[in-house]
């Protein structure tokens, strides 16, 4: 599988902290017996409530500082994990990291609830690696139910055993119990993140920025930045992920109405947000006439999110981490699970303090939620304001279509690095559709399939048991109703992709960065495609209505899920599978704490 790769440089130290909201926090009381409420189900259902979470510090070149309050935010990292290091030029080496899951209280937008996390903080540590380095990362689980961890977008090559994927890789470690993922970057490079990949987990907060460094530099006349930052966005929910769940899938719906999916309460800045009169604003303060490097990933479970900075231009330069050619926006919408890379440069005359803003998009809303807040900001510093703690002035949002730029326009990036894709050999028709069954729940299908994990086994062991005999060339449903489809040889695959559906939809491919070949209104009939030099990405979204054709090869044996991101969509079954070359897959060797794990009766 082939990459872009980017030049990097290091530079100069950047101080970030947090700002407290400089206003008196009121706590409605419906919020207060919602919480109670949440908190005794939490409780009923044994998955408890923490002390709160403890703060991160890593070791990196650049100082951090936190103003304090008497209502700080909960939940949140250290400043200092959201500045990278510096790896580049460093030789492959093994990286190991230790992660402890656990279920705690935090309060990231002021607002105390529930949380699953990474070492007692939220978002978890950032990983910073560089291309060919092996990552070994020991995950104890501490919870009650089991859970996995999902390395987003990276290849693993004949390590699929460790892609973290519920029902299909893995089964989930046990409370009580660890598994050390263990694994090299191999050919992939770029911005991405991990997170949890066992029911909603991850919405309750089990997520990561995970940055790798290439190994070879971009192009000559590619451009060059100072200092790289990692922005994380997400929407966020008040209610624990298992009881909206509950609710979502249950014949009454969570609003009355089947099918209208859960509506987040508001939004994060790298683990910091607002709700009411409470929160905290996330501060970068930077050196003024620099050029950084902003790796912006959209962690979230259902919302996009439009990121612009006030006053500053974004100059994008990577997609997934493929490089693209310097497109210049005054703000950028990211999918759920998407990632870019935007350059931002600190040349205001005098400078000051800006707003960064998240806006969290209403599009796929069916309902209102009360206290909904849908404007997250944070804070960039610089100059004369570097050393002051007022608020931006600025009120309203600049907003798409108030600038001389206009926002991004997906169409219009074009890779940096030409990567003509081969010859398609096999095409397959995938259809989208959410609906009402006959049993009065509402769930999803691909070519009329809702998707379950497997109970006590995954797909990839029953797979490695039945080597090339586990499903018949071409589309087959296994038991457990496992839509996938299988080849046993290096094909060119088209998945030609109709969104019969009124919502739109980020799909994400495990272990490939397919190419897009097209996209447009209506279904797929055979419409032109673009063979030249289409974007590579891993996560894409499809509008409702649409149609895509992405196209991969299936070089990489293993057993990779190709479904929804909308965390609502794939618990009720927006998911299908990959079975690449089982004859490969059979002879892996699989871990045993893998296999011994699934014996596990909870």
């Amino acid at each position: 599988m082939s990459n872009t790769s980017h030049a990097d440089l290091t530079g100069e130290k950047v101080a970030v902290h947090t700002t407290s909201l400089l206003r008196r926090r009121r706590v409605l009381y419906g919020a207060l017996v919602s919480l109670f409420l949440i908190g005794a189900i939490a409780l009923g259902l044994g998955l408890g409530l923490g002390l709160g979470l403890k703060h991160h510090h890593r070791d990196n070149t650049a100082s951090a500082s936190s103003n304090s309050s008497n209502l700080p935010a909960l939940g949140t990292s250290s400043p200092d994990n959201f500045v990278l290091n510096g790896l580049v030029g460093q030789p492959p080496q093994t990286r190991s990291f230790d992660f402890e899951i656990s279920q705690v209280e935090g309060a990231p937008d002021g607002v105390r609830k529930p949380m699953i996390v990474v070492n007692g903080i939220y978002p978890g540590p950032t990983l910073e690696l560089n291309q060919g380095d092996r990552l070994v990362v020991n995950v104890s689980n501490k919870l009650e139910n089991r859970t996995t961890i999902h390395w987003h977008g990276l290849f693993q090559n004949q390590t699929n055993f460790y892609d973290g994927t519920e029902g299909i890789t893995e089964c989930g470690i046990p409370p009580g119990q660890f598994l050390v993922y263990n694994f090299t970057m191999g050919e992939f490079s770029g911005t991405t993140w991990y997170h949890a990949h066992y029911s909603t987990q991850y919405t309750d907060g089990v997520t990561g920025a995970l940055i790798v460094h290439p190994s070879t530099a971009a192009p000559a006349d590619f451009p060059t930045w100072d200092t790289e930052l990692v922005v994380q966005l997400s929407d966020l929910y008040h209610t624990f992920s298992s009881i909206l769940l509950a609710e979502y899938l249950s014949a009454f719906g969570i609003d009355g109405t089947p099918g209208d999916e859960p509506v987040p309460d508001g939004g994060t800045i790298n683990g910091l947000g607002q709700w009411g009169d409470g929160g905290s604003y996330f501060n970068f303060t930077l050196e003024a006439n620099m050029t950084y490097r902003l790796r912006l990933v959209h962690s979230g479970s259902f919302a996009s999110i439009r990121f612009s900075v006030d006053d500053h231009p974004l100059t994008i330069v990577e997609v997934d981490g493929t490089l693209v050619q310097p497109y210049t926006v005054s703000g950028l919408t990211l999918a759920v699970a998407q990632r870019y890379s935007v350059l931002l440069r600190t040349n205001v005359t005098g400078g000051g303090a800006f707003w960064m803003r998240a806006g969290v998009q209403s599009d796929m809303f069916t309902y209102d939620e009360p206290g909904q807040n849908l404007d997250i900001r944070g804070i960039i510093r610089y100059g004369e304001a570097a050393n002051n703690t007022a608020l931006p002035t600025a009120t309203d949002d600049p907003g798409p279509g108030k600038s001389s730029l206009g926002d991004l326009d997906t169409a219009l990036l074009v890779p940096a690095v030409v990567d003509r894709p081969p010859e398609r050999t096999r095409q397959y028709p995938l259809t989208i559709s959410l609906q009402n069954t006959d049993d009065g729940r509402f769930l999803a299908f691909m070519n009329s399939t809702s998707w379950a994990p497997l109970q006590g086994t995954t797909t990839l062991l029953e797979a490695h048991a039945a080597g090339a005999k586990y499903g018949p060339e071409g589309g087959s449903l296994q038991p457990g109703e496992q839509f996938m489809i299988t080849e046993d040889s290096i094909q060119v695959i088209d998945l030609q992709i109709d969104n019969l559906d009124d919502g739109n939809h980020p799909f994400h491919l495990h272990g490939h960065r397919p190419w897009i070949m097209g996209t447009g209104a209506g279904r797929y009939v055979g419409q032109e495609l673009n063979s030249t030099n289409p974007l590579r990405r891993d996560t894409v979204l499809i509008p409702a209505y649409n149609w895509m054709v992405l196209r991969f090869v299936t070089d990489n044996p293993g057993l990779w899920a190709f479904h929804c991101h909308l965390v609502w969509h794939m618990a009720a079954g927006l998911l299908m599978q990959i079975n690449s070359l089982p004859s490969a897959l059979a002879v892996l060797d699989i871990p045993q704490v893998i296999v011994d794990q699934c014996q596990v009766v909870l």
